[in-house]
């Protein structure tokens, strides 16, 4: 019996500290109809029963609201209701399609397109499998009976939480894991379905007479779609499907914890290589679909820096070829100056540590400059001041092929190490603070530099070869050297440097780093992805999805001191040593 005595129920809410224990935020869209919003018990029930806090989302248009909105939910429902409009397919409607909705068509597919570039875990119930399915590039049926010549009744007219019909699960998918089954009794609402999943996404589950019920991501995200309603079942006791939502809630913990991190601590990518895409007159403030960083993607995946390097590929070693390189590296970096002086309200450039924190302070991006091939000075060691002078923190002694300077792991051992320009080029860089990277250099090279090198040595982008016997990765002698001289290597993200064989995944770059750790020690390993120069894999395809990297180092029980190291923080106390 209700007390009706709100003060004593405030007072012995505030007996003991704290008042509660913090739950996720999972947004769930509301339903739109006669200028009301409205919304089952079932879906906020569920989300209770499984230990998140339920927040409905109305139907309205506004990109900026909707946008912030995102900033605060760690996981979506997109729930069920009507028909989808088939224009934004590029169908016309058939005689079969039933009412459609507008108010939630374009905020619902905008929705999806806007929580999967942040890698917000969503959960799509019947409607919603169709709606992030559309919104990302698959196929919906206006009608299974007339288009898919469905032979069961999908649209039952018993109570809701009684099942009517059964689904089977691929056995190897992550739904499978989350029932322990592959065989389940559902209930059914639908004339829609999915016809062709979306790129990216795999069919795992289907109906009797071969309709897609389930689809869920391929590519390592939180994404998961339904065609039937799992959340009538706890409003008649039956608790089957609250393994769905509690998956749900468990992804919102791990996104909260990840974004959490991103928000209190620094993370810096050592290694991109976007200046090769100039060329292509890229767009650094658009969503560029040709590149892989950029202000939005940057944003969206919470990373604060990379280093943009001026690429040089090795050419021939004349006089003019040699001054030809320096001054297409001279002319990158002053690219890399007049894009950030186009968007200086929301980027800057860092040229020491304390300017990255700065940056951050102040709500924007950093971008640090680096050369990638020491060809860009040539014979002439003086232009290594030069470099420094305009803010270039490391150079990469070479690159694919021996240069004037030492040998390459893909060259000839000409010099067997370094030559002696080389010698004296390491020499010039300690002095003017800049770092020596010997990503791409010959064991000779590498083993040749830590000795002559009177500051720690750092590899900016190269893996494990323990792991995947490439010339480019460090072996775990290298990288036991690498240690006992206070350098640190950064974990690429380029395929074949992680799996020999290719198709790499995320899985495989939280293995490398898990190895190097082993090996050279916490303080000795970073993560320098090598975006827009071939890096970039299943499950961090892009700088929006570096917070994926932070979820699996957390979820492998790295503690958030030990992921700030590998997030720059190494690389940086490397950096602070050498700039002295």
């Amino acid at each position: 019996m209700a007390k009706y005595n709100i003060e004593e129920e405030y007072a012995a809410l505030h007996s003991s500290f704290p008042i509660y224990k913090h739950r996720p935020i999972i947004g769930i869209t509301g339903n739109y109809d006669s200028g009301k919003c409205t919304l089952l018990e079932g879906y906020y029930r569920s989300v209770l029963e499984a230990g998140g806090t339920p927040l409905i989302i109305p139907s309205f248009d506004d990109t900026d609201a909707l946008t912030s909105l995102l900033d605060h939910v760690d996981a979506l429902i997109l729930s069920g209701g009507g028909d989808i409009n088939p224009l934004y397919l590029g169908e016309e409607p058939i005689p079969e399609l039933s009412s459609i909705n507008p108010a939630r068509d374009w905020q619902e597919l905008m929705l999806v397109r806007l929580a999967a570039n942040r890698q917000i875990p969503i959960l799509g119930i019947c409607r919603g499998i169709q709606v992030m399915t559309a919104a990302l590039g698959g196929k919906l049926y206006q009608d299974i009976y007339k288009q898919a010549g469905a032979t069961l009744k999908h649209s039952q007219d018993t109570d809701r939480h009684i099942a009517t019909h059964s689904v089977r699960i691929a056995s190897s998918s992550m739904l499978a894991k989350i029932f322990g089954s592959t065989n389940l009794h559902v209930n059914s609402f639908h004339h829609q379905a999915v016809q062709e999943a979306a790129p990216g996404f795999a069919v795992t589950a289907v109906s009797p007479d071969g309709l897609i019920e389930a689809v869920e991501s391929t590519q390592h995200k939180s994404m998961l779609g339904v065609q039937w309603h799992p959340e009538c079942m706890i409003l008649g006791g039956d608790r089957s499907m609250m393994p769905l939502f509690e998956w749900l809630v468990g992804e919102a913990h791990s996104f909260a914890r990840a974004r959490k991190w991103h928000r209190q601590a620094l993370s810096l990518d050592t290694h991109c290589d976007t200046p090769m895409k100039f060329d292509q007159h890229i767009n650094f403030d658009k969503r560029d679909p040709r590149i892989l960083v950029d202000l939005h993607k940057m944003t969206e995946g919470h990373l604060d820096a990379t280093i943009m390097v001026a690429y040089l590929r090795q050419m021939e070693r004349d006089k003019a070829s040699l001054d030809a390189a320096f001054n297409k590296a001279d002319r990158l970096l002053t690219e890399i100056e007049e894009m950030v002086a186009h968007n200086t309200a929301s980027v800057g450039i860092a040229y020491t540590p304390d300017d990255l924190y700065r940056l951050k302070r102040e709500g924007r991006r950093a971008l640090m400059l680096g050369i990638e091939n020491g060809y860009a000075i040539g014979d002439d060691p003086s232009r290594i001041e030069h470099f420094r002078r305009r803010g270039v923190v490391y150079m990469t002694l070479c690159h694919n092929g021996d240069n004037d300077l030492c040998d390459s792991a893909r060259g000839n051992a000409e010099h067997g190490g370094l030559s002696a320009l080389g010698r004296e080029v390491i020499s010039e860089m300690n002095r003017v603070g800049m770092m020596v990277d010997l990503s791409h250099a010959a064991e000779s090279s590498f083993y040749q530099a830590i000795e002559a090198s009177r500051t720690p040595i750092v590899c900016s982008h190269s893996s494990a070869r323990a792991l995947c016997d490439h010339p480019r990765n460090l072996t775990d002698d290298q990288l036991r050297a690498l240690a006992a001289s206070g350098g640190v290597v950064q974990t690429c993200l380029y395929d074949g440097f992680l799996r020999k064989e290719g198709g790499a995944t995320i899985e495989d770059a939280i293995r490398h780093i898990r190895h190097m750790v082993d090996v050279a020690g916490i303080d000795h390993v970073g993560i320098g992805t090598d975006f827009d120069g071939d890096g970039g894999i299943i499950g961090c395809a892009d700088a929006s999805e570096v917070i994926n990297i932070t979820r699996r180092l957390q979820a492998e029980g790295f503690t958030d001191p030990d992921i700030e190291k590998l997030w720059g923080g190494n690389f940086l106390r490397v950096m602070r040593l050498v700039q002295r």
